[in-house]
């Protein structure tokens, strides 16, 4: 068994066609397909179900692969943990991040990361806190940025709170509460709101919010990205609540503060059995302490 015939069955099963893992992975079909065949005779099992129209995994296939993805992570870090050792960052650093993050100017350190480590492949994969913590532990992810209910922390990583913030609630310039100053989470009961999905950090926010002051509200529309939840708000379709400093990337609404509101805590999480050289370069980047007290008493997410 040889890691490129691992990195072929990756691609294959990423893109569940044998064409496009080809040409992902630069070489030609028949090469591809020569090497996961002879690697299934190996086996002794089929790891694809092939048909004319689409390409999926077998029941060993998908027990396979992440035995197959834990041994090419491991080779990797090896790589990067050998190369560290003579003084050159490289490997992968894969951040994930909810699309609200402001306490860090992301796409500014990512510039100076990689002016300092330009042998480094970075990959961001936005989503929702609890997906994202789950990847760090799973080892998917080097890092992840993550908004979360004052109630929560995150479990099973290292975490460092970056900031604390509370939600806002923006309207559609022609609404009726845009004329308002401030507003309570009674006033803001009476409307229809747009959020995030029920079940998600992000939603636990306000929900908590309303149930801790014994308070229903209607949720009509349910969306899972807080820049199109602004761009139904804007059409009027509803109101929502929002991180006060997130609210300013936004264009077409009006904020109004909320006396009762929600707040939220913004944290950068690792793994520190896991942790790259690259994770760890980045982390100094930020100027974060790579050793962080964590809480057990605290409720977790994740």
């Amino acid at each position: 068994m040889e890691l490129q015939q691992l990195r072929y069955v990756l691609a294959v099963a990423e893109t569940n066609n044998f064409t496009r893992a080809a040409q992902r992975c630069l070489v030609v079909q028949s090469a591809l397909s020569h090497q996961i065949a002879r690697l299934e005779r190996e086996l002794g099992a089929k790891l694809f179900e092939r048909t004319s129209r689409r390409v999926r995994l077998t029941p060993a296939g998908a027990a396979f692969l992440p035995a197959a993805r834990q041994c090419l992570d491991a080779a990797d870090r090896a790589a990067a943990e050998a190369a560290a050792a003579v003084g050159e960052v490289r490997g992968r650093l894969a951040v994930g991040l909810i699309p609200s993050v402001t306490a860090v100017d992301l796409p500014g350190a990512l510039h100076d990361f990689r002016g300092r480590y330009p042998h480094v492949r970075i990959s961001l994969r936005v989503g929702a806190s609890e997906e994202l913590t789950e990847q760090v532990r799973e080892g998917i992810l080097d890092i992840a940025f993550l908004g979360l209910p004052t109630t929560a922390h995150p479990h099973g990583v290292t975490a460092h709170e970056l900031t604390r913030d509370r939600l806002v609630a923006v309207v559609a310039p022609e609404h009726p509460l845009a004329g308002e100053s401030s507003v309570d989470l009674h006033r803001l009961s009476r409307e229809t709101f747009v959020d995030l999905p029920a079940g998600t950090a992000g939603r636990a926010q306000s929900d908590q919010a309303f149930a801790a002051a014994g308070i229903e509200r209607e949720v009509a529309l349910e969306v899972s990205s807080a820049e199109y939840i602004a761009r139904l708000v804007a059409q009027d379709l509803g109101v929502a609540m929002l991180p006060s400093a997130y609210v300013p990337r936004l264009t077409g609404l009006v904020t109004v503060a909320v006396s009762d509101a929600p707040a939220r805590v913004e944290y950068i999480v690792w793994s520190s059995h896991t942790r790259t050289p690259a994770a760890s370069a980045f982390l100094s980047v930020l100027d974060i302490p790579l050793h962080q007290n964590t809480d057990p008493e605290r409720d977790t997410i994740g």
